[in-house]
């Protein structure tokens, strides 16, 4: 793709996944992880910063956005500055985090490891930076448990992710996070939406570092 057909596609993509990441669902789920975070919190993939306004100032010290995406964090800087607690914003990868070990208490990772392109390194990454006391707060569409929507999920994947972002659809996230050295602390799955199935079904909970 050249560089001016990606810039259009980037212009037109934006308030579509901004619409999408702020539907009432999608929300809910934020609004149930958002009060578990603590200390200071790395948010890779913070995007616009739909996040932001709902921190707890009363748990929460800091916190460092990180995105890949110029045109997105000046989307967040609005945020960023009405937000109850002190945000830094910082363009990068979750791949190559300009963080020191042993300093993060929260990883927040809201519909982004969907679209990490690396995942693996990015969980290295995240297992560095975290004290070890600190946890990793998700909640990650990904693979589906029922055999038929794995398929679904497998056979459009490769269609999808150009069209929407670098989006994964059958990442299994749990698994994931164990293969990366962290002890799942507590998981809920279910479908976000009753349909469709492919897009919808869920990872929420916590892991912490082994």
């Amino acid at each position: 793709m050249s560089q001016t057909l990606k810039q259009a596609y980037d212009w037109l993509m934006r308030p579509a996944l901004e619409h999408v990441c702020a539907l009432g669902p999608v929300m809910k789920q934020r609004t149930r992880l958002l009060p578990r975070a603590e200390g200071l919190v790395l948010e890779p993939g913070v995007g616009t910063g739909l996040n932001l306004p709902l921190y707890d100032p009363d748990k929460v010290k800091s916190v460092i956005g990180i995105d890949p995406s110029a045109p997105y964090l000046e989307m967040a800087r609005k945020r960023a500055s009405e937000a109850p607690v002190p945000v830094e914003l910082v363009q990068g990868t979750a791949e190559k985090l300009p963080l020191e070990d042993n300093s993060v208490d929260t990883v927040l990772l809201t519909y982004t490891g969907c679209s990490i392109p690396d995942l693996d390194a990015a969980l290295a990454e995240f297992r560095r930076v975290l004290k070890p006391s600190g946890r990793v707060l998700l909640c990650e569409h990904g693979r589906a448990r029922e055999p038929r929507v794995q398929k679904v999920q497998d056979l459009l994947n490769p269609v999808w992710r150009p069209l929407a972002g670098g989006c994964n659809l059958n990442r299994n996230i749990a698994e994931k996070l164990q293969e990366a050295g962290f002890a799942i602390e507590h998981m809920e799955n279910f479908y976000m939406l009753p349909r469709p199935k492919f897009l919808s079904w869920l990872y929420f909970g916590s892991a912490r570092p082994r």
